[in-house]
């Protein structure tokens, strides 16, 4: 947050103060206008709510130094106390995500559990095999390269090799539990569908364009169980996908 305060209130009061209601004219105008809407909309999008009077006649004052209508220490204990009000407010957000996407995801889990060819393992992880496959199935020692589709339980796609065209390879013992668990279940040249609780996944930590406490929706297809050696060449292929791999800290 502190960021974002930052950036944005030392980009406006860069900006020159216009009157004209016309579309800008020359690349001044447009980059301007272009840093003011980016800006703007930025604000509105953390709900910040500002009286644009006052807005207006900080960054006059700060472009032509007018004389400021607060000290410094003012200033300081302003910026301090809605930056701390910001933070409250995006703690709070995120709490409420949270307990909504845990009653949603429980919800989501018991409908899902009783579909025709659902199983559901003693942890609670839920798959169905659509594509039985006849090669040999992975330890959890073992690298594989896979293909997957990750959604939110509304569909929504967070991550998917299938897009990128590239297939990703990583060991079953550095990716979220759901995952070491669910490929062991099926032989090479399988395809299946996984539905991920909360507590397989990231919990309360995961990233932003999944959320926390997020059941979590892959469909995935197991191409390759690498061989030792071929696994060592390329690395820790565990980097090469966002979806799957565990949070490091």
């Amino acid at each position: 947050m502190k960021f974002i305060i930052s950036t944005t209130f030392i980009a406006l009061l860069a900006l020159p103060v216009l009157n004209a209601q016309d579309a800008p004219k020359d690349q001044k105008d447009k980059v301007s206008y272009g840093i003011g809407l980016s800006i703007g909309s930025k604000i509105k999008k953390d709900g910040i709510e500002l009286n644009q009077g006052m807005l207006t006649k900080g960054i006059g004052d700060g472009l032509t130094g007018g004389k400021a209508l607060m000290t410094e220490e003012e200033l300081q204990q302003t910026m301090q106390a809605f930056q701390g009000e910001m933070q409250a407010k995006m703690a709070q957000k995120q709490k409420d995500t949270a307990a909504k996407n845990k009653v949603d995801g429980e919800a989501f889990l018991v409908a899902n559990k009783v579909k025709d060819g659902v199983k559901t393992t003693a942890s609670g992880l839920q798959y169905k095999i659509t594509t039985e496959g006849k090669g040999a199935k992975p330890k959890s020692t073992d690298t594989v390269s896979v293909n997957y589709r990750g959604t939110l339980i509304d569909g929504t796609e967070f991550d998917s090799s299938y897009k990128r065209n590239e297939p990703v390879s990583f060991p079953l013992d550095k990716v979220i539990p759901g995952w070491t668990e669910g490929i062991q279940l099926l032989g090479v040249g399988s395809k299946a569908q996984f539905v991920i609780p909360s507590s397989l996944a990231y919990g309360e930590s995961a990233p932003p364009q999944i959320g926390p406490n997020a059941v979590l929706v892959f469909d995935v297809e197991l191409l390759e169980i690498k061989k030792p050696e071929a696994a060592a060449k390329k690395g820790d292929p565990s980097e090469a996908t966002s979806a799957a791999k565990k949070k490091k800290n």
